[in-house]
């Protein structure tokens, strides 16, 4: 060994990492950021702390030696087209991965799926939270190098799915992210996503070839689809504030600060009007009874009738569910009891509390809601909220009326650790009107028009009586009434002594 072997392969390893860095393929960035779009490598590095981010697979290269010389696939290919390691954000151990899309598109290559599944597997192993940045057109054709015939055994897809539960896993979607690329997304725990973001079980190329016509990218599954039904969990502006996103959404996997500040907690007797029958956005109650500048609402453009949001309550990281009246007076759908469904078991997974506001008539029913598979949606939203090994903490603020209240509740007014009511909500087995309307029908069915809606409102008004919280309290089916300027401090003081 000579005195210079040394500084020789030092002089290599530089030159070699300079390939696999933006610098080195100046022109390629410059046309993205023309585009408005930041690099893989600046998104990482936007998200990790400084200096802390471990590498693996930088060198590797497209297997495409057999067709592409070595050098050229060096310069054009770094990293298979996907960078991943281990870093700290704020501070706390997490995973980083992210296609490339200038690399071939963000394709998935089999060398690059080789490197997925050892980070992947590494995650599992190290219990990392897992930040994966899925923009790419899925499988990539061409790569000559490895034998294959259908290159159906890459384990990503499956080692990626069995982390379910096991570690935080949170995607993030811009620009295309078709075919594989999409179903990494789809199995995380949340996706984010920005206005330009497509994302499709195929991209146009496998929709044409399979016959189905010709379609660009843009008509493929774009986020304004996305966001209406359910599979982005929360849209953002830009990559930018994706990033922030995902260091805000981290920043409740923390332990539990010794407090937070709010509100005036007063300005809670005020925030609901005084007609019962009047609606109201539910959301500044939320906010409210969080701490400052902690909110995330997820889901917003599905099933709004329901409202979830991730929240910090005295410095506690929380999940938060609550009926919306704006939207169809705060009844649970389908789709209102699949979102349900999804969040609880999210704060299950990530060993978060909830929090449940409730304010509904009860279950969307009828034969159009049936035709939505309402018994089987409604059903898993019981089941989910039963299940919750996490502490759960009931508030009835103006309504909880029949199994859509049981149901908001984990099952049962009793299946909270505490479930409490404001002054002047209600407790009913069903909507009061149509409780008197079903018990007297035959009473009713006797009386002229005119004297049975009289009847009516004359009856419902006394069962009003019967079915207040207070009354409720007394029989003890709820386990306090309280002042609305109470509710923080008794949420926190729960879910703190639970913890």
């Amino acid at each position: 060994m000579t005195d210079d072997t040394p500084a020789t392969g030092l002089t290599e390893l530089h030159a070699r990492r300079f390939l696999t860095t933006d610098a080195a393929r100046a022109d390629k960035v410059a046309r993205w950021h023309a585009k408005g779009r930041r690099t893989a490598r600046e998104n990482i590095a936007d998200l990790i702390d400084p200096g802390s981010f471990v590498e693996y697979g930088r060198f590797i290269t497209a297997a495409q030696e057999r067709r592409r010389e070595l050098a050229e696939l060096v310069v054009d290919t770094p990293a298979d087209g996907i960078v991943g390691g281990t870093a700290t954000v704020a501070g706390k151990p997490c995973a980083v991965l992210s296609y490339d899309y200038l690399v071939m598109a963000g394709t998935q290559g089999m060398r690059g799926h080789r490197k997925s599944d050892r980070l992947i597997e590494v995650i599992g192993r190290m219990r990392l939270p897992a930040v994966f940045f899925t923009e790419g057109g899925g499988g990539r054709p061409g790569d000559t190098d490895i034998p294959l015939v259908s290159a159906l055994d890459v384990g990503s897809f499956a080692l990626w799915g069995e982390l379910e539960g096991v570690v935080p896993r949170i995607a993030v979607v811009s620009g295309r992210c078709f075919a594989g690329n999409a179903v990494l997304a789809g199995s995380a725990d949340l996706r984010i996503a920005t206005p330009d973001a497509n994302l499709g079980m195929a991209g146009p190329a496998m929709i044409a070839g399979g016959g189905l016509g010709n379609f660009a990218p843009e008509e493929i599954g774009p986020a304004k689809d996305q966001t209406a039904n359910g599979v982005i969990d929360l849209l953002v502006d830009d990559e930018a504030a994706a990033v922030e996103a995902v260091r805000s959404i981290l920043s409740y996997l923390e332990p539990t600060a010794d407090g937070g500040e709010a509100g005036d907690q007063a300005d809670l007797r005020t925030l609901l009007p005084h007609n019962d029958r009047e609606a109201f956005d539910v959301r500044p109650v939320v906010e409210a009874l969080a701490d400052f500048d902690s909110v995330t609402w997820l889901r917003e453009a599905y099933a709004p009738e329901l409202v979830t949001a991730l929240a910090r309550i005295d410095g506690i990281a929380a999940g938060v569910i609550a009926n919306q009246s704006t939207h169809l007076a705060g009844a649970l759908t389908s789709d209102a009891s699949v979102k349900a469904a999804d969040f609880l078991v999210l704060c299950e997974r990530w060993g978060l509390p909830v929090v449940s506001l409730v304010d509904t008539p009860g279950f969307m029913v009828g034969p159009d809601a049936e035709r939505g598979g309402l018994v089987r949606h409604a059903s898993r939203m019981v089941v989910a909220g039963a299940q919750l090994s996490t502490p759960l903490v009931g508030v009835i603020l103006r309504r909880g009326y029949g199994l859509g209240a049981q149901a908001m509740l984990g099952g049962s007014t009793h299946r909270p650790l505490l479930t409490v009511a404001w002054p002047d909500a209600h407790l009913g087995p069903m909507g009061l009107e149509g409780a008197v309307r079903l018990s007297m029908a035959a009473e009713l069915a006797e009386l002229p028009e005119a004297e049975r809606e009289e009847r009516v409102a004359t009856l419902t008004e006394e069962y009003r009586k019967q079915a207040s919280a207070l009354n409720a309290a007394r029989m003890f089916e709820i386990d306090d009434v309280i002042d609305p300027a109470e509710t923080r401090s008794v949420i926190a003081a729960t879910l703190r002594r639970a913890s």
